[in-house]
């Protein structure tokens, strides 16, 4: 279904070369969806043996088949909350959990057992054969964040029994579940609290959309561009090549174990501005179309990412708009159904 440009994209990752994976036998929960799946190819291309694990509720095999035939790569369709197959695994990626708003929203059990008992049935895997794992947070445990950019030492300020509640708080609990496993069994834990991602393969039909994708995705099916309020609430968009190999440092170094990094792009922008820009690049010219701002939805978003460039050596390369035509020929090559 999927049009694959692999040397365009995989050629960007910083660690292409590198031998760090090689031979591993590596866990990718959640390897269908958006990351998952980029994660999955770019250890497959490094010679890793990679299971990718979904129970496809928000993944897609398309995101996965042309990995299907490959020798070092293995699809399993579980739902990690309720178990996973008793294997060894050296490095456990835990990437399985809606992560749309308005998604997760309307399945709010099944996205915290994800990070709940799924986290469980990972952690007690990586106990019990050695395993390395990184968990994917999220910028949500912030909520409204009182310190723009936002280090990791902020504790947050969220709504606990708020509509996004099931997410961030999920995820919040899914962070003090590795944390207990760490100091209580030495488990090798890393979390990444990963702000919003854009690119190749991220969906933008109904519920699963997000702004990017979703202004994407409107814009060329010659709709109007929905954006909710006023749009002078700000993101900050980080190109999907750019995530995974903070992701890939993040895995690989030792001075990573223990630690909680934010990962994104420290560029923050209106939604109004990106959709205006979306608009210019695509060459729109529909009215925008305001809408209701949702509960809780924070006004700022943008990471401090310090800790990431002293312990990794990492920042992010593509600037928006070099990642904004890359990811809207992609969604011309592979036209997404206006919803």
């Amino acid at each position: 279904m999927f049009a694959q440009d692999y040397d365009c994209f995989m050629s960007a990752l910083d660690f292409r070369n590198s031998s760090d994976f090689r031979g591993m036998k590596i866990l990718v929960a959640g390897g269908a969806g958006f990351l998952g799946s980029w994660l999955s190819e770019a250890l497959v291309s490094v010679g890793s043996s990679v299971t990718c694990v979904d129970n496809l509720a928000t993944g897609r095999q398309a995101n996965i088949s042309h990995l299907r035939t490959h020798q070092n790569f293995q699809f399993e369709e579980l739902d990690i909350s309720e178990g996973i197959s008793d294997k060894h695994y050296d490095l456990i990626f835990h990437f399985a959990s809606r992560a749309s708003p308005e998604e997760y929203q309307q399945h709010p059990v099944e996205t915290m057992l994800a990070n709940s008992a799924g986290t469980r049935n990972i952690l007690e895997a990586a106990l019990k054969y050695n395993s390395r794992v990184v968990y994917a947070s999220s910028s949500e445990v912030y909520g409204n964040a009182g310190m723009v950019q936002t280090p990791e030492s902020y504790w947050g300020h969220v709504n606990p029994i708020g509509p996004r509640s099931c997410y961030d708080e999920g995820k919040r609990f899914g962070e003090a579940l590795c944390m207990a496993y760490a100091r209580a069994y030495n488990v090798d834990i890393r979390i990444v609290r990963i702000f919003n991602t854009y690119g190749p393969r991220i969906r933008a039909d109904g519920t699963y959309a997000r702004a990017a994708s979703r202004f994407i995705n409107q814009a060329l099916n010659a709709e109007p561009i929905t954006v909710y309020g006023d749009g002078s609430q700000t993101r900050s968009f980080c190109f999907v090549t750019d995530t995974i190999d903070a992701i890939l440092r993040v895995a690989k170094s030792n001075s990573a174990r223990g630690e909680v990094l934010n990962i994104g792009n420290p560029h923050e922008i209106t939604i109004l501005s990106l959709a205006h820009l979306i608009e210019r690049l695509t060459g729109a010219s529909h009215a925008i179309k305001y809408g209701p701002l949702p509960q809780d939805d924070p006004p700022r978003r943008c990471p401090d990412i310090s800790k990431a460039r002293v312990l990794l050596g990492w920042a992010p390369k593509v600037e928006l708009e070099e990642g904004l035509v890359k990811t809207i020929k992609w969604f011309r090559d592979n036209m997404e159904p206006a919803s």
